[in-house]
């Protein structure tokens, strides 16, 4: 008997900083058989790919929100902007939890807005209520 491999959830993460990204790599690691992340440092380079009709768009995009060149507000404006695009959910992992920052973020239509724990085990488990939550939306049992 075979028994289909399931499906992969494809996460887009947005991070400036190459140590959150590697931290990100790790967390997501130990749901390697659900969920395949790729990443970007910034945002030119993030929506130059998610514009690339030869790429596979991703299922969900994590995005930061303090960048330089563009913040994560700039690109979730611009993801809203474009029709190829406007449609991905867009979840932002910040630093930030002022609540003018989680305000705007909903208006220019987040997802969801997660405040990055600041140890690693606690990362872990963000992460892990993340894949389960995107994975289940994307992929009904």
């Amino acid at each position: 008997m075979t028994t289909a491999s399931p499906q992969l959830l494809r996460v887009l993460l947005i991070d400036d900083n190459p140590a959150d990204r590697l931290l990100a790599e790790e967390a997501f690691a130990e749901h390697a058989g659900v969920v395949t992340v790729s990443t970007c440092e910034d945002g030119p380079e993030a929506l130059q790919r998610l514009q690339d009709e030869r790429i596979t768009l991703p299922d969900v995009v994590i995005l930061d929100l303090n960048m330089p060149q563009m913040s994560g507000f700039d690109v979730i404006q611009a993801i809203r902007t474009v029709p190829r695009i406007r449609h991905l959910p867009v979840v932002i992992l910040s630093t930030s939890d002022r609540p003018q920052d989680v305000a705007r973020a909903y208006d220019l239509l987040a997802s969801s807005y997660m405040v990055k724990s600041r140890d690693f085990p606690g990362f872990v488990q963000q992460i892990e209520h993340f894949a389960n939550f995107w994975y289940d939306c994307r992929f009904p049992r």
